[in-house]
């Protein structure tokens, strides 16, 4: 079982306009809803792979309860969230059907007391004792504190569970000092944690503070990865264009399910960039196109970096 950790939860929903204007009333020509953050996007995308995964974090109010119900209908998903009196967050992201571009409205969550994080604790090292990996994903929600991060990875590495940190900010830098097994920064949250704006400084500076491999999403040119095997850049054969709400998440999604298969990192690149270059041609967040996926596998082009 792989755990994925999403402590800002969110109900995702994705509104598609003709061509979005400021300032003018839209028609919304589809609206879809379905169970968010970037743990459970990563949850989702580990259960089409094939891998039995359960979901933590926290889930209140009417919005939380949406949220349940609409995970217990994805295969090969386990629902293991936290009550908490707070609601759940909603994120919008309004699709420009007239340029592809999203703009994306994330609210900022419910507000987490003391003792529904020691709660929290207590489920998550219960949780541990049966997991292959775990995933730490997304933002904090307010009341839970800053080094949170940091202190689910000590968790883990005691009990030798592998750790994949995904955030951005001062919980990235605490998490990275943690010593996790692998980060997965974009450029911003790069250059943010270590003052190089240079991918390569900035991911070797990233290893220096603690994290044993890097893998910096680039965008649209792909990954650059520094692990203790070797340094690789892999790219998609060209530029998708489409949504691009959820990504990263396959992409790190791509690189957990291979660490815990064992995969070369070469593989690992090569399924992480397929995935988030096939999740950019699906219309909803947390979901990539098959067919695209398997065809991009032999396309992505892995170097030496």
């Amino acid at each position: 079982m792989i755990l994925t950790v999403t402590l800002n939860t969110a109900l995702d929903i994705t509104y598609r306009v003709g061509a979005l204007r400021p300032h003018t009333s839209h028609r919304v020509s589809d609206v879809t809803e379905r169970p968010g953050g970037k743990g459970v996007n990563v949850a989702r995308v580990l259960a089409a792979l094939g891998h039995e995964t359960t979901v933590t974090g926290f889930a209140g109010g009417a919005t939380g309860r949406t949220v349940r119900e609409r995970l217990a209908g994805v295969p090969g998903v386990r629902d293991a969230l936290l009550a908490v009196s707070g609601p759940t967050r909603r994120t919008i992201a309004v699709v420009d059907e007239l340029t592809g571009d999203t703009t994306q409205l994330n609210e900022p969550g419910p507000q987490i007391t003391p003792a529904e994080w020691g709660a929290f604790l207590g489920h998550y090292e219960e949780l541990l004792s049966g997991a292959a990996a775990v995933a730490l994903c997304g933002s904090l929600p307010p009341g839970v504190p800053v080094g949170a991060y940091a202190g689910l990875i000590k968790s883990a590495r005691s009990t030798g569970v592998p750790v994949l940190l995904d955030t951005s900010g001062e919980p990235l830098r605490r998490g990275v000092a943690a010593r996790p097994d692998l980060v997965k920064p974009n450029a911003a949250e790069l250059a943010e944690l270590t003052g190089s704006h240079d991918p390569l400084r900035a991911t070797q500076d990233a290893r220096r503070r603690g994290a044993r491999t890097v893998v910096a999403s680039l965008g649209p040119q792909g990954l650059l990865a520094r692990t203790p095997q070797g340094h690789w850049r892999a790219a998609p054969p060209t530029q998708e264009h489409g949504n691009p709400t959820g990504a990263g998440d396959s992409a790190a999604a791509g690189l957990l399910s291979g660490l815990v298969e064992q995969l070369p990192w070469p593989d690992c690149l090569t399924r992480a960039v397929a995935l988030s270059a096939a999740t950019v041609r699906s219309p909803t967040a947390g979901d990539f196109d098959r067919a695209a996926y398997e065809k991009l596998l032999a396309q992505v082009s892995v170097t030496a970096a």
